[in-house]
């Protein structure tokens, strides 16, 4: 455990009353001080916390991460991945660390061949069975390589019709060319008078990108990005709210082991449950906006696939279906209990996993605002959706190890911030 200089401490204290007296600018100027001697300063509900600033870049709220626009590449980690140093000036305005905040972009040409190529071996090792998670057999390793399977050779030149030489000896085979030849001249006149039909072009197919909250049980993470990563062929971006437990560092990891498939951003402010100032409609919102995939995928690290369980959410999705999840609940007569609902459509979802059109949260504002922490306000969120919501059930291959997020949460809290969220689930029941 690193002890914390006592002239840090000082430093974390004038801030803390520059706080006080609402001196924001001054504030700001003393954390800018605090990171540079090599920590962060975390507000918590009684005062501060310090911990050892880590060899990647940290946002100092939710905030503060930057969003790429549609289209646009994230800032990426090329040569930085991996680096120990620290302060090497490559961060955005009000970052700290090394490195940048999110991966995902290779190099071009030879590099970009070479980031292919080790990023397979990386998914291979993924699917080993003898990997976390278990259970990864080779039929999924088969899957999930054969991406970087080298392309099948296309015919061309004389393999469409045939060698050059295949007439020798086969004067019957001569006569018939002749035959075709003449026919494709007589026609060719009357193709030069019609204008050919355009060939149907087969519908691209959504993009997809997995957003995760990671608020700590960094082994829960590590499960469940290695099955995505194994069983989809999804991106996955992961928003560290203050390196809980260490799972920041995990994630960081993760996105240097699989640089084509998980993107990490970092923030200094802990998960509210944890007595900190990032709250879930917030984080949930900015993945929302960091994301660029027609499909946004709600999932929680404590659900883990044993199999593809994404591709068969996607395709439910419609212009009238705006979102496909595995659980679903309606609501009873009198609004007050949820039940679990049988496959179909449903008024709600619940947050262990669910895909939505990504166009579709956005024109409702994103995730609720006012929720601190998860119960409910995936009901919340689910009631603000136009459109038709639709829950697969056990048609998916999918299963929730221990529900941390529930039980291993002050119950005290759990029970005042569900109630909370509730009060407002209840009124946009009355209003539908």
């Amino acid at each position: 455990m690193n002890e914390v200089p006592p002239h840090v401490t000082g430093l974390a204290e004038q801030r803390a009353k520059a706080r006080a007296g609402r001196d924001y600018a001054g504030a700001d100027a003393l954390r800018d001080k605090i990171e540079a001697e090599g920590w962060l300063v975390r507000d918590t509900g009684d005062g501060f916390e310090l911990t050892p600033r880590p060899p990647f870049e940290v946002w100092p709220t939710v905030g503060s991460v930057p969003e790429h626009g549609a289209g646009d590449r994230p800032p990426g980690r090329a040569g930085t991945a991996g680096s120990d140093t620290v302060g090497s000036g490559t961060a955005g305005a009000g970052a700290v660390g090394s490195g940048a905040a999110s991966s995902g972009t290779a190099g071009s040409g030879a590099a970009d061949r070479d980031a292919a190529s080790m990023d397979a071996g990386r998914v291979a090792e993924a699917a080993d069975p003898s990997a976390r998670p278990e259970r990864l057999g080779d039929l999924d390793a088969e899957r999930v390589a054969e991406t970087e399977a080298a392309p099948k050779p296309e015919p061309g030149g004389s393999e469409l019709v045939g060698r050059s030489d295949d007439h020798e000896g086969h004067p019957e085979r001569t006569i018939s060319s002749q035959l075709l030849w003449d026919a494709s001249l007589a026609v060719s006149r009357l193709d030069e008078t019609i204008t050919p039909a355009e060939p149907h072009k087969p519908a691209a197919a959504p993009t997809v990108t997995v957003g995760l909250i990671v608020d700590g049980w960094p082994d829960d993470l590590r499960d469940c990005v290695r099955a995505l990563v194994a069983r989809t062929e999804a991106k996955i971006i992961g928003l560290d709210l203050g390196n809980v437990d260490g799972a920041g560092g995990v994630l960081e990891e993760l996105a240097e082991e699989f640089p084509r498939r998980v993107e990490a951003w970092h923030v200094a402010e802990a998960p509210h449950w944890r007595g900190g100032t990032a709250e879930w409609g917030e984080s949930r919102t900015k993945l929302l906006k960091l994301d660029t995939s027609d499909v946004h995928v709600v999932m929680e690290t404590s659900t883990i696939l044993d199999g593809d369980a994404i591709t068969p959410l996607v395709k439910v999705l419609t212009d009238d279906v705006a979102a496909a999840g595995w659980k679903g609940v309606n609501p009873g007569a009198d609004g007050h209990e949820w039940h679990d609902a049988e496959p179909g459509e449903v008024r709600g979802l619940l947050g262990h996993l669910f895909a939505v059109r990504r166009d579709a949260a956005l024109a409702v504002g994103g995730f609720p605002e006012g929720a601190r922490y998860y119960r409910n306000a995936d009901l919340e969120f689910s009631l603000t959706l136009p459109g038709t919501l639709v829950a697969l059930d056990r048609d998916l291959p999918v299963h929730q190890e221990r529900h941390r997020g529930y039980h291993d949460v002050d119950p005290g809290y759990r029970d005042r911030e569900s109630r909370r969220t509730y009060d407002r689930v209840l009124r946009l029941l009355q209003d539908t």
